[in-house]
């Protein structure tokens, strides 16, 4: 079978066959999607307007949200048009373009969540050093440096992936372009180049996870050293939220990609890439608003003010 050239495009996977199914998707990504826009942009919106949240905190926050909008709408638009118009089709170009930013949102929000724990540990561990340790300027280096990182690491994989010859159909046995399913389509032995790319990936986001966990191992660890009950009751709700997005985060991701392929078919492949790339962009507003009395606050003054302006 000749080699996909840039010229053609892929198929990717049906969410269902009949029309009924297709428009009934369609109807429950929409909603998801603009749950997902109106959360985050909640989220933006609360931040940059109440300067009491303009702290490192909330300038991580922020960039969560950001990241949370660009994951989300690197994917689910494309399903949703593909179920309302009926077809499976996605250009070449459009194929790299999704691997190209999914890896890069995907890949700079868990270094923004690594940079999280990080803030969180010093504030609560070293309360004394915060003000020097992660002031303004150290906080738009260090979310330059997820930025950054996760996008030479989007531009290494996706040149990696798409310099392979695809010589086994054009059929992506996905709901979006990714990169494991790439690779299926990929040559004998050619893909082994994408495997040590992976490999380092893999290796990267497995010290961050190790990072995370001793951060917040030196964190509960300080909290329960706090003699004031009350001290512990301020400082846990400021850990918790990100604590459940990172455990969100990282079980899905691990399931997706660290399954035995024993049991990766199809059906479940579909369900696990949305418990990833759609759920947790949509779910951590919520987290973060249900659990933070500060974001709730601003929240509620953002649409008081909204209010009193069409009044």
């Amino acid at each position: 079978m000749p080699n996909i050239s840039s010229g053609s495009e892929f198929l990717l996977l049906a969410f269902a066959d009949t029309r009924e199914l297709q428009l009934l998707h369609f109807v429950l990504f929409l909603g998801i999607y603009l749950a997902a826009l109106l959360g985050n942009g909640l989220i933006l919106s609360a931040v940059a307007c109440n300067h009491r949240l303009h702290t490192p905190m909330y300038f991580f926050l922020l960039n969560l949200a950001l990241l949370d909008l660009g994951c989300i709408s690197t994917t689910l638009p494309k399903a949703m048009a593909n179920s309302l118009w009926n077809t499976r089709a996605i250009s070449y170009q459009g194929c790299a373009a999704q691997v190209l930013f999914f890896v890069f949102f995907f890949g700079s929000e868990f270094s923004l969540l690594t940079i999280m724990a990080y803030d969180r540990y010093i504030a609560i561990c070293k309360p004394l050093h915060y003000g020097s340790l992660v002031g303004s300027r150290a906080c738009a280096q260090m979310a330059a440096a997820a930025w950054g990182s996760g996008f030479l690491n989007a531009v290494l994989h996706t040149a990696t992936t798409f310099s392979l010859p695809l010589c086994q159909g054009n059929a992506v046995d996905q709901f979006f372009c990714e990169i494991p399913h790439i690779l299926k389509l990929s040559c004998s032995d050619a893909y082994l180049r994408e495997v040590r790319a992976l490999v380092f990936t893999v290796s990267l986001f497995f010290g961050c996870f190790v990072f995370i966990v001793l951060s917040y191992v030196q964190i509960f660890r300080a909290v329960l050293r706090m003699p004031s009950e009350q001290g512990r009751h301020k400082a846990f709700p400021t850990c918790l939220p990100h604590l459940t997005v990172v455990s969100l985060f990282v079980s899905t991701a691990i399931f997706a990609y660290l399954k035995p392929p024993s049991i990766s078919y199809p059906s479940l492949d579909l369900v696990v890439a949305l418990l990833y790339s759609v759920v947790p962009p949509a779910l951590n507003p919520l987290i973060y608003s249900m659990r933070n009395q500060e974001v709730k606050d601003a929240v509620r003054k953002l649409f008081q003010y909204m209010l009193l302006k069409h009044q």
